[in-house]
């Protein structure tokens, strides 16, 4: 939630004319991740859960090429970096939550195939 919140402070000094363009694209990327994250968790299935979280990451792909864009333009300074991180960090997350999840259904699976 804070990359949101940071996000939307940055879109706040765009120049109008980005309000419909990059900025609108940024907002929906931005958006999308924490409430992939949701969905995907409410679907109550792992399966369901990866693929929205899958989702997220793919967002988050979109948000680090307009970050660039935006970046590029001048239109963000010295919050590039910090953005950076914090989209560099919340990938290396989704990641490793997937993974986990990935491994958690492998040792569900073989329990299950002992069992029987």
């Amino acid at each position: 939630m804070d990359l949101v919140i940071g996000i939307y402070s940055i879109l706040n000094k765009f120049p109008a004319e980005e309000n419909f363009a990059l900025s609108s694209q940024m907002r929906r990327s931005v958006v999308s991740i924490p409430s992939n994250i949701a969905e995907g968790f409410g679907r109550h299935s792992d399966g369901d859960f990866i693929r929205f979280l899958q989702i997220a990451k793919g967002s988050l792909c979109e948000l680090q090429t307009q970050v660039e864009i935006a970046q590029r333009l001048n239109y963000i300074g010295d919050e590039y970096e910090s953005i950076e991180k914090q989209c560099d960090e919340l990938s290396k997350m989704l990641s490793s939550f997937i993974v986990s999840i990935r491994e958690r259904n492998k040792s569900k699976n073989a329990q299950n195939n002992h069992s029987h």
